[in-house]
């Protein structure tokens, strides 16, 4: 059943979502399926656009969300590359997103100042995922609607300053005039209680989300993710700033080995740095190899459950913990 809790922020009324609470883009796993139940269960979600790099392909999944949730508006991840290949492929997807009338995009990586124009234009909402403060600001005035400001706990790209979740929390709303999202190790509803009374507008789950029934993955490779705890993390490419959490595999110890060894030439990794990888990975269940974004929330995620059921329980797990405060004496 759906949760029956609201709580009403600026992310809320920005999105027209029921609960504060953002399901990133997850390449190669976000897709229709999964966007659509996280949106159905009252938060928002978001397609992995690069993860269907035919436009044909985008906009027939964009089609099959928008059945699967009724109607309700969800969101496409825009990942801006340092590769300019992957941003040509990028730049056709954009079209797609604008022509199919997506209500918000959720930009990530790169500087998205050159194509805020034509989103805005397109009447498209964007949230910009950054890893500091300083990145948020020159976010913001370059237009954006609201900033993810993840941690160095999250899954996938900390930010090489790897600055923590509580300080981002605390720090980011002071200075920046936008809703704020919370990202990185978030996985549990106090979490989202704690970074409201923090100033945040809201929270980003994925690496809690990675046993979501609904997410197209081998089960194999759900189960591996139940039986972590989070701390089997490891951070990769720190080397060339580009710090990545993933999980604990051989690829991953690959190329730490690299960067111990003081290579510095990007063709040693590109085997190892493969999308190809990851993607099978996931499809196989054989989770030894790729790098397989994977934060420290997944102490949380301690079951293989429906996307409804992990979004119920974790609004009852913050309106709990407003409960407990609240019968604290100040």
């Amino acid at each position: 059943m759906t949760s029956k809790i609201n709580i009403k922020t600026r992310l809320t009324e920005l999105l027209g979502i029921k609960h504060p609470v953002l399901c990133g883009g997850l390449m190669h796993l976000a897709d229709a399926n999964y966007v659509a139940a996280v949106v159905n269960a009252g938060a928002m979600g978001f397609i992995s656009a690069l993860t269907f790099p035919d436009p044909k392909q985008l906009e027939d999944e964009i089609q099959k969300c928008r059945e699967l949730s009724g109607g309700k508006s969800f969101g496409v991840n825009l990942y801006i590359s340092p590769r300019q290949d992957v941003n040509d492929r990028l730049e056709k997807l954009l079209d797609v997103v604008r022509d199919e009338q997506i209500s918000v995009v959720e930009t990530a990586g790169g500087n998205p100042g050159p194509i805020i124009p034509m989103l805005k234009e397109a009447g498209i909402k964007v949230i910009h995922k950054v890893p500091a403060v300083r990145f948020a600001l020159s976010a913001e005035r370059a237009g954006v609607d609201a900033i993810s400001l993840v941690g160095a706990e999250c899954g996938g790209h900390p930010g090489y300053m790897m600055v923590g979740s509580m300080v981002q929390a605390a720090d980011g709303p002071r200075k920046l005039s936008v809703p704020v999202i919370l990202g990185g190790g978030i996985g549990h509803g106090c979490q989202l209680t704690a970074a409201l009374a923090m100033g945040c507008d809201g929270v980003l789950m994925g690496t809690r989300m990675l046993v979501s029934n609904e997410l197209q993955a081998h089960r194999d490779y759900k189960k591996r993710i139940v039986e972590g705890n989070g701390l089997d993390s490891i951070i990769v490419q720190s080397k060339f700033k580009n710090h990545h959490r993933v999980l604990n595999n051989q690829t991953a110890q690959a190329v730490l080995t690299l960067e111990n060894e003081g290579k510095e030439n990007y063709e040693d990794y590109a085997p190892l740095l493969s999308g190809k990888l990851s993607k099978e990975a996931y499809a196989s269940g054989i989770t030894n190899q790729g790098l397989l974004d994977y934060g420290q929330s997944a102490c949380f995620a301690n079951a293989i459950e429906p996307v409804e059921t992990i979004i119920t329980r974790f609004m009852g797990e913050a309106f709990d913990a407003r409960e407990r405060v609240s019968r604290m004496s100040f």
